[in-house]
């Protein structure tokens, strides 16, 4: 089957389609138009109920989360984590969980506060959301340093473009309403991982797929897509 992966440019389907090519399995993408509001569609409300992106649809069915469909491409594919058995396995699941149910959601809501509290307290969210960020980032950054595997790995895992994409957004989007919060110099293991996975050709495909310029995590600059919106 070619998977299909229901994708907005520089959402969190650029982590999966990342991962997609970079193991060079056959998809193809299905743009899901965020300035008409397709997400809320009822279409594609029967793959994803939560109306998130992104899909990805599979022969056991549509998966939605982030973390779920990384998970189940390693599981299924290989080559993107330690296998089951593998002595690093322990490592890869707590960190994956932890990247997607901590620092992720923590994002969105800097991105989106509208859609958390009423716009009188968003400014109040920000600012202990930015103060997370960083000590969840300084946590990532302190274990990176002991992970040669994050940092220029010749085998890459799911883990490094997820935490790529998420840097690239704090640096580009919660901008909207607070400036000058994130510095990825301030983390320089994740930075010497970005500066890996931005040299990989998975990279280079989902640049000019998604329009996301030369250095899309060392020194990102707001999409310019040839289709659909990142906001």
């Amino acid at each position: 089957m070619t998977y299909v992966l229901h994708y907005a440019p520089d959402n969190a389907s650029l982590i999966i389609r990342m991962a997609l090519d970079h193991r060079g399995l056959d998809y193809r993408t299905a743009l899901v138009d965020r300035a008409a509001g397709a997400q809320s569609a009822p279409a594609y409300r029967a793959l994803n109920p939560n109306g998130l992106i992104p899909v990805l649809e599979t022969p056991q069915g549509p998966i939605f989360e982030t973390g779920a469909i990384l998970l189940w491409l390693a599981d299924t594919h290989g080559g993107l984590g330690p296998a089951p058995g593998d002595p690093d396995r322990g490592d890869f699941l707590k960190w994956l969980f932890y990247i997607a149910n901590t620092p992720h959601p923590a994002l969105r809501m800097m991105v989106y506060p509208e859609k958390y509290i009423a716009a009188d307290h968003a400014a109040n969210l920000q600012t202990g959301l930015s103060a997370r960020l960083h000590e969840n980032f300084a946590m990532l950054d302190a274990v990176a340093r002991t992970r040669p595997d994050w940092c220029g790995a010749k085998a890459p895992t799911v883990i490094d473009f997820y935490i790529c994409a998420l840097l690239r957004w704090s640096a580009l989007y919660p901008g909207r309403q607070v400036c000058d919060w994130f510095d990825l110099s301030d983390y320089p293991a994740l930075f010497a991982l970005c500066a890996h996975v931005e040299s990989l050709p998975c990279t280079q495909r989902a640049q000019q797929a998604e329009g996301l310029g030369p250095t899309p995590f060392t020194a990102p600059q707001i999409p310019n897509p040839p289709e659909g919106s990142a906001i």
